[in-house]
């Protein structure tokens, strides 16, 4: 219950990070925050109940800094949905490929790798797309900068979608 996590809105609600429900009820304790929604149960302690929030809003203004975040194993899996961008297959034990390789002048970065199935990087070998005769279902691009893409380890609960 503790550990339930809470979406966490800039003043401006936009959404900025995600917390476990321990943290929320501290910034909500020291002021710094308010509840926004509350989800289901309640949270007892010796001299107060509190409410388990699913959403607060933060009282002061945090600056999200827009530089491009760096370029990983993890990232790339998340960005492609841990679906191989040849054949479509969904997997949890992916490879990078990069598109054009790297022994052809191509780059380690967001706009050249992509998640790749044991099976269709082994045919595509060290070759691009074209001479592979292969076609990707989606290009590489870098993520945008949104905390979503941060957050793997929860899930979108159905009351964020607003935000």
């Amino acid at each position: 219950m503790l550990n339930n996590p809470v979406l966490i809105l800039n003043q401006n609600y936009q959404p900025l990070n995600v917390c476990n429900t321990k943290r929320a009820i501290v910034l909500l304790n020291l002021g710094k925050a308010e509840s926004m929604q509350d989800s289901a149960g309640q949270i007892n302690t010796v001299s107060k109940v509190f409410n388990i929030p699913s959403i607060i809003r933060l009282h002061r203004m945090v600056k999200i800094p827009l530089h491009g975040r760096r370029l990983s194993r993890i990232g790339v899996f998340v960005r492609d949905k841990h679906t191989c961008q040849y054949c479509g297959t969904y997997s949890k034990t992916l490879t990078l490929d990069h598109v054009t390789p790297r022994s052809k002048g191509g780059q380690h970065e967001w706009n050249n790798v992509v998640s790749a199935c044991s099976s269709c990087n082994h045919k595509k070998a060290g070759r691009n797309p074209l001479e592979a005769k292969m076609r990707l279902i989606k290009e590489p691009s870098p993520p945008r900068p949104n905390p979503f893409y941060l957050v793997e380890r929860s899930a979108i609960l159905s009351e964020w979608q607003p935000f």
